[in-house]
């Protein structure tokens, strides 16, 4: 049983807010970090990789959808997205082996949690829609394959963290790392023996001029200000994806 868990999702190859979730005491204090996907598609992504492969077998990681796609440009397939295009050539062998055997999801014992899936989107589909307020049958329908011990679990995806209970389960969205949507900082969730929503500041501009500066990335200080400014807004990010849950 893991007394603590510290939950980084959506990390998007930003260096400077890893770095201060990582530099956070009950990080580097808790029996595991899980990562819930999406970890290096974003302008510092060897970076990234490099630092969280440092840390060894306290780190689990989850697939999500962003990883999943880094290994699919090098094999051919399209993506919309320039800045997955840009850090899939960046990645090396070994960065593209881990990333193309990352599962689905993953379960831990947590200290007065019990059984915790961790997962990128929902547990049965790295790229599935489910906001907060997603109706109960597209729930169900999410989680019909977990396991009925199975009560608690964890996700990202859509950078927006969240707390909500389904037909008994907790239901938590750890937010965003690297691309928070709504409020900026680096966004995490600490788990056991309760759940609770963390949020770490960091000297934007600091780490926009870093990212400009250390970035081949051609739109690399644009990117910044946009994503690690968070000058995206909830609200805004809400009413994209929440028609893409199907409701």
């Amino acid at each position: 049983m893991l007394t603590t868990v510290a939950v980084l999702s959506d990390i998007h190859g930003v260096l400077p807010a890893l770095e201060a979730a990582l530099a956070e005491p009950d990080v580097a204090a808790a029996d595991r970090i899980v990562l819930t996907g999406d970890i290096a598609a974003g302008p510092q992504p060897v970076e990234v990789l490099d630092l969280l492969a440092g840390l060894g077998d306290r780190v689990v990681w989850v697939r999500g959808n962003a990883d999943r796609e880094l290994v699919g440009v090098r094999t051919g397939s399209p993506t919309p997205y320039p800045v997955t295009r840009w850090a899939a050539e960046q990645l090396r062998r070994d960065h593209l082996d881990q990333l193309a055997n990352l599962p689905l999801s993953v379960t831990l014992p947590v200290t007065g949690l019990g059984k915790v899936l961790f997962c990128h989107a929902t547990p049965r589909d790295d790229a599935e829609f489910v906001v907060v307020d997603t109706r109960p049958e597209r729930w169900a329908e999410a989680l019909a394959e977990v396991p009925a011990e199975v009560r608690v679990v964890v996700c990202g995806h859509t950078h927006m963290p969240f707390t909500r209970y389904f037909d008994g389960r907790l239901i938590v969205n750890a937010g965003s790392v690297g691309m928070p949507y709504g409020a900026p900082g680096a966004h995490w969730v600490l788990l056991g023996p309760g759940v609770q929503h963390r949020r770490t500041g960091f000297d934007l501009d600091t780490a926009c001029a870093d990212i400009a500066a250390r970035s081949a990335f051609p739109d690399a200080a644009a990117w910044a200000d946009e994503y690690v400014r968070a000058r995206n807004g909830d609200v805004e990010a809400l009413a994209t994806f929440a028609p893409l849950d199907g409701r």
